[in-house]
């Protein structure tokens, strides 16, 4: 599927310009399930790991309701990523312009978007923190299932208990590091950014300033239907 399929401009009444259409409704959708799920499974399993975060189970329910959703909403959060990696999936390829971008990203720590590169529909960052939930969903899905029957893993096989609960909190842990990176620079850092991913919609200087060749493609694009 490509950018021009996903996204198309859309008129408004503002004078300043266009409005352009960056995430389309079902994409908003899949997105905010996967958030609202993740969120979730992070409260519990933190709950779980420390009895020290105990409280932030007794929030959503206590224990036992916790125990019995926590694995089944983990599974809404996997295909929620399956369907991303589906929508996606091109979008997330790092390519050349990524790699420039990401040379240059001390611009970008210092807000100095004017002096990086131009890139495509999502920037280095975004591609990363992309691939590490999506490996790390696999694997929190594979170790959790060690966890959910782990009665049924013989006396004789507690190796693969173990490894299950070392998976499992080290695929937590870096998903949650990277979730956190992913909030702070969706809301503080980059201002439109997650009002995008609530109406799905940006300026057209937005898309300029952050994503040049995303911009480019898609005014070219719809130069070619009018």
């Amino acid at each position: 599927m490509s950018v021009s399929q996903v996204v198309s401009p859309v008129r408004t009444g503002d004078a300043s310009g266009d409005r352009i259409q960056r995430y389309s409704l079902g994409e908003r959708v899949n997105h905010w399930i996967g958030g609202l799920f993740y969120i979730y499974c992070l409260v519990t399993g933190l709950g779980f790991w420390s009895p020290y975060m105990f409280w932030m189970v007794v929030l959503v329910g206590g224990g036992p309701a916790a125990r019995f959703w926590h694995p089944w909403l983990g599974l809404v959060f996997f295909a929620s990523v399956c369907w991303m990696c589906k929508l996606w999936f091109r979008d997330m390829v790092i390519t050349p312009e990524d790699r420039a971008w990401h040379a240059a990203i001390d611009h970008y720590i210092r807000n100095e978007d004017e002096d990086l590169p131009p890139i495509w529909r999502f920037n280095w960052g975004q591609k990363i923190f992309f691939w590490l939930m999506f490996y790390g969903a696999i694997l929190l899905l594979i170790s959790g299932c060690g966890l959910w029957w782990v009665e049924s893993i013989p006396w004789s096989l507690r190796w693969l208990r173990y490894l299950s609960v070392t998976v499992h909190v080290t695929a937590a842990l870096a998903t949650i590091g990277g979730f956190i990176i992913h909030v702070y620079m969706g809301t503080a850092m980059v201002r439109g950014g997650f009002t995008s991913i609530i109406r799905g919609e940006v300026s057209a200087a937005w898309a300029k300033t952050h994503h040049r060749l995303w911009y480019e493609q898609v005014r070219k694009g719809t130069a070619g239907r009018e």
